[in-house]
């Protein structure tokens, strides 16, 4: 009989080796390669034309019903759902530990269970009773969830699949926790993970339940695991924050049943998960109009407006020494293309600054359209003059100092109009206006610097 092979399997990215090394080839990562065993392949030829069901092919034009969605119960992760949750459908939600993924899941499976949902809790990660404590302190220990600590998926599978009592709704608290006796590893390996996985969607599949999947996360913040495992379900859900700021985002990746890059925003209370149907109130803190180098700048996550402050601050330093450039809240690299622009296109010097740039509230952003808004922090901050504290600015600036429009500027000006904001300073070719808003519109980033300095 053969010697069954063996092969090394890398726990980050999946790729297989040989013989064990201490760094993988594909992603780089040390210690990463586990011992597995190799799947068999059968070499055989066959005529694949023959001996398969046909299939029975349809029209992309055919009629369809779109999907029914079921609220959740909690408007701000029906938001990032794209309306509420999908039978049959599988989301991946992944965040830092102790982010609050298994109370926001608690808290939704009980909202669902007091609705009259039939919903099943699996808890790999604690016992029963752990869960059970957490529900009351959240006041949820009323709700009729069916609750249970597994690891094996054919427990599981055994338990939720019988007859009639299919639940609605079916959390795996985690999927690294789980395994498969069809695989010979340990749990959360690559193997271990993907086979789990693989039989839970076909489960969800097969009996129209709503799945949901928690994921560990690695150091840089990406899903554990086999990177297969984010295609092989509906919706990677990400929830993000800082353990020392109060506010949670829960952001969407991908929705096969929505669109993304919407966010729901949440903030850490006592009695949980609280929902912030305002975030702007936030982000913004109370701003006095005589402090220099703090702008509000109306970001865009999906199709929802935050305004946040932008802060910044310059100290001269004395001939010799090396100025720091430190960023909390967005791209290093960006401030430093920034820097540049405004040295080269509007005659400012930062060469013996030292430059410090926060966005309030712990925030991050990823949106070019923030350029002028940090070019308006600045040029505050270096030249000690305050930006009216009544306004906001948007644009992306290139490198040849032009100031361009970006997207979705209507939602932003009304966001901005709605919480008090009286002038907004915009592109010059932007065409939108609104009412109770003043525009002042820049065509270059030289232009908005000459009007703040006095110049020409």
């Amino acid at each position: 009989m053969a010697k069954a092979k063996k092969t090394f399997v890398c726990q980050q990215c999946g790729g297989t080796l040989p013989r064990w090394q201490g760094q993988c080839d594909d992603c780089g990562g040390w210690n990463t390669l586990v011992e597995e065993a190799a799947p068999t392949v059968f070499a055989a030829k066959h005529d694949l034309q023959k001996g398969g069901r046909a299939l029975v092919l349809t029209r992309l034009d055919s009629e369809v019903a779109l999907p029914d969605r079921t609220a959740t119960g909690i408007a701000e992760f029906d938001r990032a759902l794209g309306g509420g949750m999908v039978a049959g459908s599988v989301t991946l939600i992944g965040g830092d530990p102790g982010i609050g993924k298994s109370t926001l899941l608690l808290q939704t499976a009980a909202m669902m269970a007091r609705a009259g949902h039939s919903v099943a809790y699996i808890s790999g990660e604690e016992a029963a009773d752990q869960v059970r404590l957490r529900a009351r302190r959240l006041g949820l220990g009323d709700a009729p969830v069916s609750l249970a600590s597994a690891t094996s998926v054919r427990d599981i599978l055994t338990t939720v699949g019988q007859g009639a009592d299919v639940p609605d709704l079916l959390v795996i608290d985690s999927i690294q926790t789980m395994h498969s006796d069809l695989i010979d590893s340990a749990p959360g390996t690559v193997s271990q993970v993907r086979a789990s996985a693989q039989e839970l969607i076909r489960f969800a599949k097969e009996c129209n339940t709503a799945l949901v999947l928690v994921g560990h996360v690695t150091k840089d913040g990406s899903i554990a695991g086999p990177r297969v495992l984010e295609h092989m379900v509906d919706t990677v859900l990400s929830f993000e924050g800082e353990r020392s700021h109060q506010y949670r985002i829960l952001r969407a990746l991908k929705n096969r049943f929505g669109g993304t890059d919407e966010i729901g925003v949440f903030a850490m209370a006592e009695q949980g998960l609280e929902q912030v149907p305002n975030p702007s109130a936030l982000f913004l803190t109370d701003r006095a109009e005589n402090v220099t180098g703090a702008t509000v700048f109306p970001a865009l996550e999906g199709t929802r407006p935050v305004l946040v402050e932008i802060q910044a601050l310059t100290v001269r330093l004395q001939s010799g020494a090396t100025p720091r450039r430190a960023v909390v809240g967005w791209d290093s690299g960006r401030l430093a293309m920034l820097l540049a622009v405004l040295e080269a296109r509007c005659g400012l010097s930062f060469a013996n600054c030292e430059v410090y740039l926060n966005v309030a509230g712990g925030y991050k952003i990823a949106d070019p359209a923030a350029d002028l808004a940090v070019a308006a922090a600045l040029v505050s901050a270096l030249a000690e003059r305050p930006v009216p504290s009544g306004a906001v600015y948007f644009g992306e600036v290139a490198l040849s100092g032009e100031i361009r429009p970006v997207s979705l500027a209507p939602l932003r000006l009304r966001e901005a109009r709605k919480l008090g904001f009286e002038e907004a300073g915009v592109p010059a070719n932007l065409s939108t206006e609104e009412d109770g808003l003043r525009l002042s519109r820049y065509t270059t980033l030289a232009q908005y610097v000459d009007r703040v300095l006095g110049r020409g």
